[in-house]
């Protein structure tokens, strides 16, 4: 099984600095890193700086699906009537129907904001959940939010966004 899980940290360039860390646990083989991706909020900014190219794990689902995932979460609320709610409602079920539900998306949004920064992170093959958690909050506490993706929803994203 699959997990999308969100590391937000009260820091906007810590997510960054993390990213090592769980490339560090796919080279001893504790998960894969399927896909990743680093979004970072400064202070002062309106929107959070979202990564153009991310070249980490085997890059499962690619630049569309992150695309997507971040349209809802951050820019969805502020564009509002501008796009349509159509369009967005079309969008979240495209996500709810591979296993990304709303409730997921909106707990995201509500927990990265202005002055903090999260690390999404697709991975399998985690034997203990908690040994990872641990290893991560060594150098960084963080919240966590995640999503379990069974191989047969994940396999369903990989066939509508990857690259």
């Amino acid at each position: 099984m699959a997990t999308l899980s969100v590391p937000k940290f009260d820091d906007p360039r810590a997510a960054a600095r993390t990213l090592i860390a769980p490339q560090g646990m796919q080279d001893r083989k504790m998960i894969t890193l399927e896909d990743a991706a680093v979004v970072s909020w400064s202070a002062g900014n309106k929107k959070p700086t979202i990564p153009r190219d991310h070249p980490v794990g085997e890059m499962a689902l690619g630049g569309a699906f992150w695309g997507s995932l971040f349209g809802l979460i951050f820019f969805v609320p502020f564009l509002g009537a501008a796009i349509g709610a159509g369009a967005a409602a079309s969008l979240s079920t495209s996500l709810e129907n591979e296993g990304i539900d709303e409730e997921f998306i909106k707990r995201v949004g509500e927990a990265v904001t202005e002055g903090t920064s999260a690390l999404f992170a697709l991975t399998s093959g985690a034997a203990d959940r908690e040994e990872v958690v641990a290893e991560l909050t060594k150098p960084h506490d963080f919240e966590i939010i995640w999503t379990d993706l069974p191989e047969d929803e994940l396999r369903k994203l990989r066939g509508a966004f990857a690259a």
